[in-house]
């Protein structure tokens, strides 16, 4: 329901007729190339894709939008990097700067927990192309993993598939009416993406394509000397004669070249890498048949490890009218994504979930790294997805009744084969193989009627039916030691009546381990709504639905959802006449969507699983090769009476047009409440289980956002300056969790009623006890007596004990304010656009110094925590100096759960610049009678600087649990010089 939109150069409310019925829409005036305004018309002659998409996808109130002129120059890779800061109340999380993984949104706040990935997953919104609701990845596949950095399988962004030169429009749906009319899908949120119509009349031809480079950061590294020279303190001050015996094997020698000697291992891990892409969209037909085609190929670089990404691309729409009254429209998509993955240790070991002797770590020495990469070499890593999906959609209209039916699917598989040399893995190689696919069918039908009392009212009626069928699969298996490093395939014997069955056929074999898992899940959706309208004057809508799934519990599967909404027209009835409002609307919104769970685990109550690992290896099915079940005592037990959880929202709306259009303002305040969540409760120890999930979690979002338009400066003959600023406030809170408990510690983390659900649970940090008399007499922690060189934690409860019930909840994982700021100056054919975003009071713990300081217990450790990579031997400009702790301390002096290490993650970031030229104008291009309507030559950079305090390279490289570890990749400066030509 807003009214002014990010990107949009102006924004107004106007009534246009079609087929003699006056409807009220608002006109974007958006991405076109005329010099001046035309008002918008529909064109009942022919029904394009876009016409039928706006029969899909079942509502026509504004939505926040993105101005895909000025996106459209900016090698953008994924959706959510095209959406990052541009759309009001969306806060997208990029915490890898490696082409082709996995990135988050959420909108206006997080609607449950962020403790897990497994969690990430249930707070993404619904993303839909051309109607067509895109399934993502399961979660279910982290079951099986040990640690859950990234999901097994190619784990590749899926919403890189889209490719923004064939976008038409991408906008963000928040309005509570709208969001229940798109059901259970949209509980978080949708964000609605539209491709190029087709259209009849001549035939429309566009080229684009850029090339580019990625640049590598500056680094300043260091070698063995610095390391030393950094421990140097803390063995001075707390060191024994056996610590200094035990002092780390590889900085021992300091004429040890691998160590000492250069450092300079950035010379092949940074690289200048080239970008580049292309496509070619071609549009036209006639009145009663036209088609679009559009065709990319994209390879998106990075800057470190030689990763990158290679997309591919096709799509096809045709529409057909064998009938005046008759319609039939289709559209297909395809996509294949083939990503080169990091060369990374930890990512290597959480793979492998094996850990080999790590105290030697990778050398800084160019030299000896190489020999390293040489041996790197002989890994398989080959990750690919294939993506299908489309829609076709049969339309009649009879009279003042319109019957409408859909058949939509989405259908994208990954494949991954993976192997490492027994060279990399202290003598045991490794070789894994994982297929998956998810793929959707839905089947939508409607019904509409558009009753006209008489001129001043009328109401539109609307039923409907969807069904839709859901369903996950994967095979993983991983195989340990083979034979030799020449074998990298784990062949098996799939004569299923031989004794070998499933069994390598390796001659020595591998130790195998096997995954296979599948879900299906339907939801079945009727709904009937009702539009009353008076005049320009007022509209009023409700709206009820009945949906059931398959994860729901039989006595629960069905729930009845309403929804309203209600729009005045301020200006019409109160400033007609009034000059300086061209409109003002005011708009409230109620609506209620059913939430359905993502394992189908919660529909069948008590169960057995296979569950017979142990804690440091929890995901083994048997012993000996033999399967076995058990009741689910690791992963918690599940009872009946779970219902299937809801959200309520609402929003209240004021917008409005001043100035002939030149200033675009609305300003909105929404609550929503995810209640009835499901969370693990934990129970007594003599029950066996270790959790009880039970309903009753309740979570709240509330805030205000704000979006300005403005055209500063008008001059059809000079400069012109459009601004556009969004702006979003939230606050999360925690407002009820099961049986009316009042806080829960899950794992290291503690929910507390009334505070942020992404809140830290940490120690107080008060200095350090420089000596034994500064200790208070007695106190300990966690039991054991603190001493000096033991940090001065609070002790809240005055117990003289520290312990759990001194740490705190504070700070938030998620920002309060999120926006963005878009300029773009024209002068003559000239336009220079440039692009900030900004996500202001989170907070991130900063483990990666955490883990640099306590150096003693990561080294003596030898998990996957004391990895140390090669991009390990650098230093930062703005690095934090921290208390020397004694690192031997039994207390884990640089734990990191304590403030010590939160710091303020808040950021201002100059996203993208533009500058750029548009030849088609010119008198040369208008008079050669070459048919070119546009020739756009342009030069993009991007990320070109950020303002932080965050001591980290880079606040958004923070992990989803707020966590900074410094084993991700930097997000690249990028330079691009690309052209646009449309015929």
């Amino acid at each position: 329901m807003f009214l002014s939109v990010f990107g949009s150069q102006t924004l107004h409310a106007n009534t246009v007729v079609v087929k003699g019925a006056n409807s009220m829409y608002f006109a974007f005036q958006q991405d076109t190339t005329k010099a001046k305004k035309e008002p918008a018309t529909f064109s009942v002659k022919t029904d394009t894709i876009g016409q039928m998409i706006k029969a899909l996808q079942k509502f026509k109130t504004v939505r926040d939008t993105i101005n895909i002129r000025s996106a459209t120059p900016v090698p953008n890779l994924s959706l959510q990097q095209v959406i990052k800061g541009n759309l009001a109340g969306v806060y997208v999380q990029e915490p890898n700067g490696e082409p082709g993984t996995e990135q988050s949104i959420i909108v206006q706040g997080a609607s449950g927990l962020l403790f897990t990935k497994k969690d990430m997953y249930a707070l993404q919104p619904a993303v839909y192309l051309n109607g067509v609701p895109l399934v993502a990845d399961n979660p279910f596949a982290f079951d099986v993993q040990k640690y859950d950095y990234n999901r097994i399988g190619p784990a590749t962004n899926l919403l890189s598939q889209i490719s923004i030169d064939n976008i038409q429009s991408i906008s963000v749906i928040k309005d509570p009416f709208e969001l229940a009319k798109l059901g259970p899908n949209a509980a978080n949120g949708a964000i609605y993406v539209t491709t190029k119509n087709a259209r009849a009349g001549l035939r429309d031809i566009s080229l684009n394509s850029y090339f580019g480079f990625v640049t590598p950061p500056a680094v300043n590294t260091v070698n063995g000397v610095y390391e030393n020279n950094f421990r140097k303190p803390f063995y001075q001050k707390y060191a024994t004669a056996e610590n200094y015996a035990n002092y780390a094997s590889y900085l021992r020698d300091s004429t040890n070249t691998a160590y000492y000697g250069p450092s300079n291992w950035n010379d092949i891990y940074y690289k200048t890498t080239p970008t580049f892409s292309a496509d070619l969209g071609i549009t036209g037909g006639g009145d009663r048949a036209n088609f679009r085609f559009f065709g990319s190929g994209t390879k998106n670089a990075g800057n470190a490890d030689d990763t990158n990404i290679n997309k591919y691309n096709l799509f096809f729409g045709i529409n057909m009218a064998p009938f005046k009254w008759f319609t039939v429209s289709s559209s297909v998509n395809a996509a294949r994504l083939d990503r080169t993955r990091n060369r990374s240790l930890r990512d290597r070991f959480a793979e492998t979930r094996y850990i080999p002797d790590l105290s030697s770590p990778l050398s800084p020495n160019a030299s000896i790294y190489e020999g390293f990469l040489q041996e790197n070499a002989k890994n398989v890593d080959n990750n690919r997805n294939t993506i299908l999906n489309g829609n076709l959609t049969l339309s009649a209209k009879i009279n003042k009744i319109t019957i409408s039916s859909s058949l939509i699917f989405d259908y994208n598989e990954g494949v991954r084969d993976y192997f490492t040399p027994s060279t990399l893995m202290d003598g045991v190689s490794y070789v894994s193989n994982y297929f998956g696919y998810s793929q959707r069918l839905m089947l939508n039908n409607s019904a509409s009627y558009k009753y006209e009392i008489n001129k001043k009212h009328t109401i539109d009626f609307e039923i409907g039916q969807s069904f839709q069928g859901d369903t996950y699969k994967y095979n993983y298996a991983r195989a340990y030691n083979g034979p030799n490093d020449y074998v990298k395939l784990n062949l098996v014997d799939g004569n299923s009546g031989n004794d070998d069955y499933l069994n390598t056929l390796a001659a020595g074999g591998f130790y195998v381990f096997r995954y296979i898992d599948k879900e299906k899940n339907n939801l079945m959706s009727f709904y009937g709504s009702a539009k009353y309208s008076y005049k320009n004057l007022l509209d009023l809508s409700a709206l009820v639905r009945r949906d059931g799934s398959s994860n729901g519990q039989p006595d629960s599967r069905w729930v009845t959802t309403p929804a309203f909404s209600a729009t005045f027209n301020l200006k019409e009835q109160f400033l007609k006449n009034n000059t300086l409002f061209n409109s003002l609307h005011l708009s409230a919104g109620w609506g209620r969507n059913l939430r359905i769970f993502l394992d189908d685990r919660y529909a069948a109550g008590p169960q057995y699983r296979s569950e017979n690992g142990w804690f440091e290896e929890p995901t083994i099915p048997g012993y000996g090769g033999r399967l076995g079940i058990n009741r689910p005592y690791g992963s918690g037990f599940i009872g009946y009476g779970i219902k299937l959880p809801y959200a309520d929202r609402t929003n209240i709306t004021l917008d409005a047009s001043f100035l002939n259009s030149r200033l675009n303002a609305a300003i909105t305040a929404y609550n929503r409440d995810n209640k009835n969540q499901v969370i693990g409760v934990p129970v007594p120890f003599e029950t066996g289980y270790s959790l009880n999930y039970q309903t009753g979690m309740d979570i709240n979002n509330k805030g205000l956002e704000l979006m300005l338009n403005g055209v500063v400066i008008r001059n059809t003959k000079g400069l012109n300056w459009n601004t556009t600023v969004n702006f979003n406030y939230n606050r999360n809170k925690l407002t009820a969790l099961p049986n009316g408990l009042t806080e829960l510690i899950s794992g290291d983390d503690k929910l507390v009623v009334g505070k942020p659900v992404g809140s830290f649970w940490l120690y107080s940090n008060n200095g350090i006890y420089n000596t034994n008399a500064e200790v208070p007499a007695g106190r300990t922690f966690n039991g054991i007596p603190l001493k000096a060189g033991d940090p001065n934690w609070v002790d809240y409860n005055g117990d003289n004990r520290i312990d759990n019930k001194d740490k705190v909840s504070t700070g938030d994982r998620l920002p309060k304010f999120v926006g963005g700021w878009n300029n773009t100056l024209a002068y003559k054919n000239f336009d220079l656009n440039f692009n900030f975003i900004f996500a202001l009071g989170q907070k991130a713990i900063n483990q990666y110094e955490a883990t640099r300081y306590g150096f003693i217990n990561r080294e003596a450790g030898n998990d996957i925590n004391s990895v140390k990579e090669v991009s390990s031997w650098q230093v930062f400009d703005n690095e934090k100096t921290y208390p020397i702790y004694n690192p031997w301390s039994d207390v884990d002096a640089y734990r990191v759960d304590q403030d010590l290490f939160l710091e303020n993650a808040s950021y201002v970031k100059l996203r993208s610049v533009t500058l750029g030229y548009d030849f088609g104008k010119t008198s040369l291009f208008r008079r050669s009678g070459t048919g070119v309507r546009r020739a756009y030559l342009y030069a993009t950079a991007m990320n070109l600087f950020t303002i932080t305090k965050f001591t980290g390279v880079d606040p958004e490289l923070v992990n989803y649990n707020g966590y900074y570890d410094g084993a991700n990749l930097t997000i690249p400066r990028t330079f691009v010089l690309g052209f646009k030509l449309d015929l």
